[in-house]
């Protein structure tokens, strides 16, 4: 498993500097964001618009996921080691024994 990346990419930068409403309006019209692989580490996410976003292998370690609906995220690959998840929706593929094992001990979440 790669180590996650920071990389250029400006959408990827307007969550980094904590623009998540601004970057949900570029995601809604349609533009591209590569967030594979990427660090996102204890980010305040909680107003992310998460659906149809590739957030495979990336890093939310101790991220702020409160609320999101991440059903239609794919997180295959991602590690949540120590996240804020209360209320938060996953993706059917994943099961309670996945999340639980990548919050408590920072595994990486495989789909069923």
């Amino acid at each position: 498993m790669a180590t996650p990346t920071i990389n250029d990419d400006p959408l990827y930068q307007m969550l980094r500097e904590g623009h998540v409403e601004e970057f949900n309006q570029h995601h809604q019209s349609g533009a591209a964001c590569d967030l594979r692989g990427v660090d996102l580490r204890s980010l305040d996410l909680r107003k992310l618009d998460a659906k149809n976003l590739d957030l495979r292998d990336s890093y939310l370690r101790q991220a702020d996921l409160r609320g999101l609906d991440l059903s239609e995220t794919n997180l295959e690959g991602a590690s949540i080691s120590g996240a804020k998840i209360s209320g938060t929706l996953f993706p059917k593929q994943l099961t309670a024994e996945e999340i639980t094992l990548s919050l408590v001990h920072g595994t990486r979440m495989r789909y069923r």
